[in-house]
């Protein structure tokens, strides 16, 4: 059960870093929480990150640099990377509908900066979602409920998530010019990585 817990909370936090710019809340969150720190390292190094007031980091470092990479520069969504147009589905036909509709995820578009519900932040917020429902079932004993949310889990990330974030995520760390985005880019890769492979050890056993 730790185990699902911590796979949750990660999911959580690179999907906040990456859905929207921070507030002084979540940036104080990741300052003063040295386990989070340890999953951005460059980020932890920083000199800034301590010299800087909260206001000038996020005005002058962070937010630009959100901005730059997903909303100017970049485009974090998955019907630009799967389409051969790489026109971004904003309508029904968007590829995850069905599936979150299916797990009651809803997307709070007056929450996030997104125009399409297949923007990295969202789907990397679902599979958060499905983490939590697993905890749920584990907590009730539900064995029939825990394999079916891992199994959804990793066809998730095998048919949507691989198939274009890493793309978009090695572009993230190259073009980032602080060192949060260039580290929850290279957090977000292997993650997903390492989750994927323990999600088709546990579903073979």
């Amino acid at each position: 059960m730790q185990n699902t817990k911590a796979r949750a909370n990660v999911y959580a936090l690179i999907s906040r870093v990456l859905l929207q710019e921070l507030d002084e809340d979540m940036l104080n969150i990741i300052k003063s929480d040295e386990n989070i720190l340890d999953f951005f390292p460059t980020l932890k190094e920083w000199k800034p990150l301590n010299e800087e007031s909260d206001n000038k980091l996020l005005e002058e470092y962070l937010n630009p640099d959100f901005v730059n990479l997903s909303l100017l520069h970049l485009i974090p969504y998955e019907t630009f990377y799967t389409r051969e147009d790489q026109k971004i589905e904003t309508g029904g036909a968007n590829p995850v509908t069905d599936i979150y509709s299916t797990y009651n995820f809803m997307v709070d578009y007056g929450i996030s900066r997104t125009v399409s519900s297949d923007h990295i932040g969202i789907e990397l917020e679902f599979m958060h979602h499905l983490v939590e429902a697993e905890l749920k079932a584990l907590e009730d004993n539900n064995k029939d409920a825990v394999s079916e949310l891992k199994s959804v889990q990793k066809e998730f990330l095998n048919k949507h998530l691989l198939q274009w974030a890493p793309m978009y995520l090695i572009n993230v760390k190259y073009e980032a010019r602080t060192p949060l985005y260039y580290d929850v880019a290279d957090l977000a890769l292997e993650f997903m990585l390492s989750d994927n492979e323990y999600l088709v050890k546990e579903l073979s056993n």
